[in-house]
């Protein structure tokens, strides 16, 4: 297989280079935070999508540029480092705007999909609940129709982005009597709505990337549902392999970060990167990290062909997780004392794998759980007897509770 580009790609790859060498923002990346100041980063993708540099894969009519697969990963190599400046709209581009596509109606494509690919507008995603763990089908924020209304009353958590979101995608218990796959309603909600109140929870790090979200008689227009009632489950589903892939996408494998430290620092007998038992894991990180990127152009091929991904998206995801933990577990182990260190002008190389190993647990939660993938693949691609569900087909209110 040769992966030298063709003339065409060649062509394509210098526009890219030249377009971003020209337009690169003047920001000090390690400073901005999207917590603080949202302005760097709705400028640069509103920059990108004023010269048809953003969604690349999206169709043109829904804003984006109808680019090849190949294209978007050219795009995404020569983005490098300013590709975080894009980390707000992830869950917009990477997972409403999809399931929008594919689920909504002409005037919610047209409302919607163009001010989210300009970065105008910042989505989050209102699935997981206290009391559903992975089980996002056990969900118990309810939904009651009221006229051309829906009011809901409960509790969401694990949210990123929810205090600077505009909208949010959500599923919501709109009929408890039938089984809790089928009794399920997918919405789009107005984050300005009377009745939310978000709350930052602190992690162990320090940080507060993720907030809880109190939902009281929040109203909600019908005419923001996606999908058909009690079709929750089924639109869900596609927002919920499009999160794999952005999840998988959005967060680097680590591997060059480590290169990087074992050729730099010493150990007790020389330079790490001479110490066999380093090499030996590196070798190890290597063939996994150029494993998931070239799965990755996978997905983005089943993408662009208007495809869904499918268990390719869990297995990236789960080799991810795992892979930056260990990553970063190691890497502190060879700072030795240095390791335990947190703050970064004080840690070694400003603390970058401390902050990895904490931000890394959450990779192993977000997007579906270590167990949930992998019982999609036993599933879906070994071909194994599906898990135990003694639940499946009980009406939800007669599931026992507590």
């Amino acid at each position: 297989m040769d992966f030298n580009d063709t003339p065409e790609e060649a062509e394509f790859r210098a526009e890219a280079r030249e377009w971003l060498k020209a337009n690169r923002p003047d920001v000090d990346l390690s400073k901005v935070h999207y917590k603080r100041d949202v302005t760097p980063f709705k400028d640069w993708q509103a920059k990108k999508f004023d010269a048809n540099w953003a969604c690349l894969g999206w169709p043109k009519a829904a804003g984006g540029r109808g680019a090849k697969p190949i294209e978007q990963v050219i795009w995404s190599q020569e983005e490098g480092d300013v590709a975080m400046l894009s980390g707000p709209f992830i869950i917009g581009i990477g997972m409403a705007g999809p399931t929008i596509m594919r689920h909504g109606t002409d005037e919610q494509k047209a409302r919607y999909l163009k001010p989210m690919a300009r970065g105008d507008e910042i989505w989050c995603q209102l699935f997981s609940e206290p009391a559903a763990g992975s089980d996002l089908a056990g969900i118990r924020t309810r939904a009651v129709k009221d006229g051309d209304e829906w009011v809901v009353n409960g509790q969401k958590i694990w949210t990123s982005f929810a205090h600077v979101a505009d909208f949010a995608i959500l599923v919501l218990r709109t009929d408890p009597t039938v089984p809790k796959h089928q009794g399920l309603t997918y919405f789009i909600l107005d984050m300005k709505s009377p009745g939310i109140e978000v709350r930052p929870i602190r992690q162990v790090s320090g940080e507060s990337d993720f907030n809880e979200v109190f939902l009281t008689d929040v109203r909600i227009p019908d005419a923001n549902r996606l999908g058909a009632v009690g079709e929750g489950w089924k639109v869900s589903m596609t927002t919920l392999l499009n999160e794999r892939l952005s999840v998988g996408a959005a967060f680097p494998s680590n591997f060059d970060d480590i290169l990087a430290m074992a050729n730099q620092m010493e150990g007790a007998d020389g330079a790490l990167i001479e110490d066999g038992a380093v090499r030996d894991r590196l070798a190890d990180w290597f063939v996994k990290s150029n494993g998931l990127e070239y799965t990755g152009y996978r997905m983005i091929s089943a993408l662009s062909s208007g495809k869904t991904p499918g268990a390719e998206a869990s297995m990236t995801k789960l080799v991810l997780g795992r892979g930056r933990q260990d990553i970063a577990s190691f890497a502190m182990d060879l700072q030795d004392m240095g390791g335990i260190v947190t703050d970064s002008e004080k840690a070694p190389l400003d603390a970058v794998f401390q902050r990895s190993f904490f931000r890394s647990i959450g990779n192993r939660v977000e997007g579906g759980t270590d167990e949930i993938l992998l019982n999609i693949i036993g599933e879906r691609v070994l071909g194994l007897p599906p898990d135990v569900r003694v639940d499946k087909d009980v009406p939800f209110n007669e599931i026992p509770k507590g």
